[in-house]
């Protein structure tokens, strides 16, 4: 049970109604704004947001606490050019909501301050205190003072020969079959339709990278197909994914080893397969989804599922 128990104060009060105290979509920084402004003297003119500072509001509960305040009707702005040019911003304040046309009158009867005249004189700058002594003016001979013992005499800098430009570097040969392989890449896949001309010479490199390291042009285009997202996601930059796919080359496999010929000595198995290769990081964790695919795709499982997103769903049609 709570009691309560009141005294009047003998002075500087202010009578509010219950309404705004306990207004349902006023927040309490809202209502603290609200009635501090009307608590302030006649005359004064102290912007929402000096007086938010002086009531410890921060910055984003004072901006939420005027945006309430003004879609009540408590606070009305409106921004004009006053004497000499001036641009002002007037601020009403009311105790009782009040519609845009009730307080477009009460604002043109409202004098227009300059920004000083708005000055609060609870917020007034105080005067400046002067430096004490007089300015010293700067020297005029444009050299610094220096002791007449000091030997300022300096020797001339030795001058040192130009450096030689260094050759602009040559740029890398770049085989036809790179250029080929990259210009038939928007066939293999509409995602790939859109690669930039400006893109072509720098995918051209990475694919004679690859070709260089013994790897067919089947295999690029293999390893780019599987590259590209399984679940209908829109690829909106080819050309970066092509970097990204083509940026690490991986070992080319061996190649098979011929038929035993009849009569010749045959090799340990051990010695011709010297185990597995590890896949590279960026293919760590990735499964073949067995479903229905026209070639194979990978997808990285959550747990133990061996279909991709497409395949599991029953409603839409494997690719």
């Amino acid at each position: 049970m709570i009691y309560r128990h009141h005294i009047a104060p003998p002075r500087a009060f202010s009578q509010f109604s219950h309404d705004l105290i306990r207004h349902p979509r006023l927040s309490s920084d809202a209502v603290r704004l609200l009635t501090w402004q009307l608590s302030l003297p006649d005359g004064a003119r102290e912007p929402l947001s000096r007086t938010a500072e002086r009531a410890r509001i921060g910055a984003c509960a004072f901006t939420r606490a005027k945006r309430q305040l003004k879609e009540e009707g408590f606070v009305h702005e409106r921004r004009l050019q006053g004497p000499g040019g001036h641009w002002v911003t007037q601020q009403l304040v009311s105790n009782v909501p009040l519609s845009a046309a009730e307080a477009a009158k009460l604002l043109a009867r409202m004098p227009v301050h300059t920004p000083s005249a708005d000055a609060s004189p609870q917020v007034a700058p105080s005067p400046r205190i002067p430096t004490v002594g007089t300015p010293t003016p700067p020297p005029t001979d444009g050299h610094p003072r220096k002791d007449p013992g000091e030997n300022t005499f300096h020797h001339p800098a030795e001058r040192r020969p130009d450096p030689e430009p260094e050759p602009a570097p040559q740029a890398t040969e770049v085989p036809e079959a790179a250029r080929a392989l990259v210009a038939a890449f928007p066939h293999l896949s509409p995602d790939l339709r859109r690669i930039p001309r400006g893109m072509h010479d720098e995918l051209a490199r990475l694919v004679s990278r690859w070709l260089a390291a013994g790897h067919t042009p089947a295999a690029v285009r293999t390893h780019i197909l599987r590259g590209l997202p399984d679940d209908g996601t829109p690829v909106h930059r080819p050309g970066g994914l092509l970097r990204y796919l083509l940026r690490d080359v991986p070992h080319a496999p061996a190649a098979p080893a011929p038929a035993p010929v009849p009569g010749a000595a045959t090799t340990p198995p051990a010695a011709r397969h010297p185990g597995p290769t590890r896949p590279s990081s960026r293919l760590a964790g990735l499964r073949e989804c067995e479903g229905d695919h026209v070639q194979a795709t990978l997808f990285r499982p959550v747990a133990e599922e061996t279909l991709c997103r497409a395949c599991s769903r029953p409603s839409l049609p494997c690719p």
